[in-house]
């Protein structure tokens, strides 16, 4: 398993710098009587539900696919090179590239989508900033992001946040993060409250980033999520073998959540069904989707490998 996390990390180093994303998803999908076209993931940057929990999101440098009622489509709307990519109540938040003919700049900043990822208004940045790593708030404003290169908004790099959609940046000290960047998750309610996965582990700040506080150390932090109930995070890692977790926000109580066979594999993304709450997805390194419908104790595979199921 080391080796193989040493190689996809290699691989990403080298397309994106020093943030990490997840390893290439690619699946086929079928529709009931005839084949249609390939659906193909590569570098997937995020996995989010529908505000309506009817749709599982996977945006990647090819376009978006979207898993609904038992199938996989490709989303409508530009085939954009989704980088950085989160979800909240009323909007789609991302960052990346165009596709050709979309009139948007490049690289498109920091954009937002009001109808699921039709369309999508340039709010930030746009032709200056292309961010890896993006977070927000569910039910807030909040947009936190890892930014790699100086803008004309942000003098420094590392991490900063909006709290107006971009209007005005905000630098984060960020003392106490050690380790690699690997993923951001925002409080659902908390603009404040934040959490990161480094290689050195999980991390939380409550005051919007000046400083973090671990969580867990000693193994590789990998993704993390705030669970809408606002009282639990969830992480996944690996540590010998991958992992991941469900830890209380008061008191910092862990439960380790049952996982499918991964072999050499590990969780790379996890997402929420805000319609029905104990269902939740996750993506791995190894282009494999799981759903579970009752908070992880079991799981459902809807892609293998890169195979659609």
């Amino acid at each position: 398993m080391e080796e193989m996390m040493k190689r996809v990390f290699e691989r990403t180093r080298r397309r994106v710098g020093p943030l990490l994303t997840a390893a290439t998803l690619a699946f086929l999908t079928t529709a009931e009587g005839s084949a249609q076209p390939a659906v193909t993931l590569h570098h997937a940057h995020g996995l989010a539900y529908s505000a309506d929990g009817k749709h599982l999101m996977v945006p990647s440098h090819h376009g978006m696919a979207v898993y609904a009622e038992g199938k996989w489509s490709k989303a409508p709307g530009p085939q954009h090179d989704y980088m950085g990519f989160a979800a909240t109540k009323t909007h789609l938040y991302s960052s990346g590239h165009p596709a050709p003919g979309s009139g948007l700049r490049n690289p498109f900043g920091l954009v937002r989508s009001k109808d699921g990822g039709g369309r999508w208004d340039t709010l930030s940045l746009e032709g200056e900033s292309d961010f890896h790593l993006l977070a927000t708030g569910w039910n807030t404003n909040a947009v936190y992001v890892w930014n790699s290169v100086l803008n004309s908004r942000m003098r420094q790099t590392g991490l900063h946040f909006t709290f107006n959609n971009g209007f005005q940046w905000q630098h984060a000290a960020a003392a106490g993060l050690s380790g690699e960047p690997r993923a951001l998750a925002v409080h659902p309610s908390d603009a404040k409250t934040l959490g990161a996965a480094t290689s050195t582990g999980i991390y939380v700040s409550r005051d919007s980033g000046a400083s973090f506080k671990p969580l867990a150390q000693g193994e590789q932090g990998l993704s993390v999520f705030f669970d809408l109930d606002e009282k639990h995070l969830w992480y996944g890692s690996y540590a010998g073998g991958p992992r991941l977790m469900r830890v209380q926000l008061q008191g910092g109580a862990k439960t380790a959540a049952a996982l499918p066979p991964l072999e050499r594999d590990a969780v790379a993304y996890i997402a929420q069904n805000p319609a029905n709450t104990t269902e939740y997805a996750i993506a791995t390194f190894e282009r494999s989707v799981y759903i579970s419908k009752d908070a992880g104790k079991t799981w459902n595979q809807i892609a293998n490998r890169g195979n659609a199921k």
